[in-house]
């Protein structure tokens, strides 16, 4: 029987399904060979929320085998998380901000798109094609299903707190700085497509009455064809984008 000393520090308490006590340790007993990944996602943290490993105070990767008397820290993700270094639990770092998002926080998409980020969402994905499209395409993966984050494959994830998708958005661009890279209404909010300009004689067969009077400034999505002008849709989103970037911690 090997027995360890695991403390948590950071926000890792809450998804802990053994109880801890105040300072976040518990001591966990255990029969069977196990690398310190498994037994720490045994207790419901996904490796994807971990930045960083100590075991007996030297650095550690995910493939550690545990053994008896190891006194384990473990490190979650904090702000500002760098996904540009390479680290021991990331070797290979991204080159480019780029999110796969699961459907139970769909709405938090929209919002990405929003802010300009390239953001992969398609209703009915399941989650090894969610975890495969993370890895291959060097997406991090958003979501709120702690099982998903645990798959083997899944390099960078995240597991959203917030509920409200503003609150959402304000969370991720916090937690990996994001607020200098922000590109407001670049994306298609429907398909993730950049934008681009067209004038208003190609388009003006399109436009309803009011419109084709009051804007003479257009956008187009070259992959799904929808328009996009600066109307009271976009006033009203500009007021949120705004909002969130205010109540960011982030420099």
């Amino acid at each position: 029987m090997n027995t360890i000393h695991i403390k948590f520090h950071g926000n890792l308490g809450d998804l802990l399904t053994q109880p801890a006590d105040e300072n976040g340790s518990l001591n966990l007993s255990f029969n069977r060979r196990a690398s310190i990944k498994d037994v720490i996602e045994s207790l419901g943290i996904p490796h994807a929320e971990i930045e960083r490993l100590l075991v007996n105070h030297k650095e550690v990767t995910f493939e550690y085998i545990a053994k008896d008397t190891d006194q384990v820290d473990v490190f979650g993700l904090t702000p500002p998380f760098d996904l540009f270094s390479p680290s021991l639990l990331r070797p290979e770092p991204l080159k480019q901000i780029r999110f796969v998002v699961d459907v139970n926080v769909g709405k938090l998409a929209t919002f990405l798109r929003m802010s300009g980020f390239d953001t992969f969402y398609k209703n009915g994905m399941t989650d090894p094609e969610l975890a495969e499209i993370s890895e291959q395409e060097k997406r991090i993966l958003l979501t709120k299903d702690c099982n998903l984050l645990k798959r083997k494959n899944v390099i960078f994830g995240h597991l959203v707190r917030e509920v409200d998708p503003k609150k959402q958005l304000a969370e991720i661009i916090n937690l990996f700085c994001l607020s200098d890279k922000v590109s407001p209404f670049s994306r298609c909010l429907v398909c993730n497509g950049n934008l681009v300009p067209v004038a208003k004689e190609r388009i003006i067969h399109r436009l309803k009455p009011l419109t084709k009077k009051y804007y003479d400034s257009f956008h187009i999505c070259p992959d799904c064809d929808k328009l996009y002008w600066q109307g009271s849709h976009r006033e009203k989103m500009e007021k949120v984008l705004k909002s969130v970037l205010g109540a960011c911690e982030c420099e």
